[in-house]
């Protein structure tokens, strides 16, 4: 028995190492040589910062991120189940997969993350999506292009309607780009329905062009392509970082957001994705956020004590420094995702020259009634009627949040020519000659007062 245990004991270091050795061996294979596939919206130079950190972080596993418009990606994963991370900006984008049943819950370990954000939920309360970055959205402008035009910068979202900006704005479709169904999507929450799609109508009207995709709008800014854009808020920053003549302004009405980060059900690398999201949280993650060709808004507020914040930086948990601003509410969004889309299409995209020309009718009016000596009550009442006209909306608030009726809309038209079978393409036909019908009369009626 004793000779037993001697030999046991001198045995058992060499077990020991020998299992030690191979565990090692299995999480090293475990880790190592394995594809981390990410569908993401985000510019490639950020992610391409991410990708090399973390691949540096973890050697041997090689991340691939598959860049896609917001819309584009949606429709990308409903289609491939080899993707394990979806990371954009839009956190309706996330709602509409988790309806679909498409996300498995993962509720991150990092700490120190507030639970909101400007009273909105940095992660979701059901566990299937995480926030990383805060995101803001506003108003850019180049500083050249404005002086040379002799025009003042704009700071507020009304002052995009006045009339010595036509012609000088970019801006997306909701349709196109999830970031600008996000700018949408919050005026009208924050301004009210009505007055929310008249403010965006009257902006809409003073642009140059609406873009094919959202990242166009502050390259043109950039280039002096369009004086004025509605972006999202590390557009403005990082051009602003990189040494671009552009300013970026939030409005005082203004919503933040949480970009965020999934993991799909169908995750071939689940344990793979799951780290990935712990690293973005990480504090070296979230301050990896703060790189001039990134210069997004941490969650972590930590991140903003850090030496290497810029001057100036936007502050998004403090209200002193951004002024007021209001949750968004992502359960109204989701539910009339997809109807926002194509109301903007109808009464904007697809009838930007219509809406133009009656709009800047509108303004030829206030001019005149601005400017004349005497009275002219024939060009206030065409004023007014021609407004309403152009005002119209042929869908309620209420009817907006009708599920019935908004899950009737499932597919978007790339150009005006594409048909849309079943009923959503019937009411879209409607509205469509209704909205041409309605901005033709309110331009006849007020170009005859003038």
């Amino acid at each position: 028995m004793r000779k037993f245990k001697t030999q046991l004991l001198v045995l058992i270091p060499g077990f020991v190492a020998a299992l030690c050795g191979q565990v090692l061996a299995e999480t090293a294979e475990n880790i190592s040589d394995k594809k981390l596939v990410i569908v993401s919206s985000f510019p490639e130079k950020m992610t391409a910062i991410y990708e090399a950190a973390f691949e540096e972080k973890y050697p041997g596993i090689d991340v691939e991120v598959a860049k896609k418009k917001t819309t584009a990606g949606l429709k990308y994963l409903q289609e491939n189940n080899s993707v394990d991370l979806f990371w954009v900006s839009a956190p309706d984008a996330f709602e509409v997969l988790k309806k679909k049943n498409m996300l498995q819950k993962y509720r991150p370990k990092a700490k120190g993350i507030p639970r909101r954000i400007s009273g909105y939920p940095v992660n979701d309360p059901d566990g299937f999506y995480s926030g990383f970055a805060a995101a803001g959205y506003g108003i850019m402008w180049n500083r050249e292009y404005l002086q040379e035009h002799e025009l003042e910068p704009p700071t507020e979202w009304v002052d995009l309607t006045r009339p010595e900006y036509q012609g000088h704005i970019g801006l997306s479709a909701p349709s196109r780009s999830g970031t600008t169904h996000l700018t949408v999507e919050a005026i009208l929450q924050l301004k009210g329905w009505e007055p929310g799609w008249a403010l965006v109508k009257a902006i809409a009207a003073n642009a140059k062009a609406i873009t094919e995709k959202s990242s166009q709008v502050p390259k043109g800014v950039i280039n002096g392509e369009f004086g004025i854009g509605i972006v999202i808020d590390y557009y403005g920053l990082t051009a602003k970082a990189n040494g671009a003549p552009v300013e970026f302004a939030y409005p005082s009405a203004t919503v933040f957001v949480p970009s965020g980060i999934a993991v799909l059900k169908e995750s071939p690398q689940p344990d793979l994705a799951k780290k990935f999201i712990e690293f973005v949280l990480s504090p070296e993650g979230q301050q990896l956020l703060l790189h001039p060709d990134i210069s997004r808004l941490p969650v972590w507020p930590d991140a903003y004590k850090s030496e290497n914040i810029p001057v100036g930086y936007p502050q998004p948990f403090s209200a002193k420094t951004l002024g007021s601003h209001t949750a968004f509410d992502v359960q109204k969004s989701r539910l009339r995702y997809n109807l926002v889309n194509s109301l903007f299409d109808v009464m904007v995209t697809y009838r930007l020259g219509d809406l133009k020309r009656a709009v800047k009718s509108l303004q030829q009016a206030e001019r005149k009634l601005l400017t004349s000596s005497n009275a002219v009550p024939e060009v206030a009442a065409a004023l007014v009627q021609g407004r309403d006209l152009i005002n119209y909306l042929p869908v309620d608030e209420l009817t907006s949040y009708d599920p019935k009726f908004t899950g009737k809309f499932r597919k978007k038209r790339k150009k005006i020519s594409d048909v849309i079978a079943g009923e959503q393409g019937e009411i879209e036909k409607r509205w469509d000659a209704d909205i041409q019908k309605r901005y033709k009369q309110s331009y006849k009626i007020v170009n005859a007062s003038l």
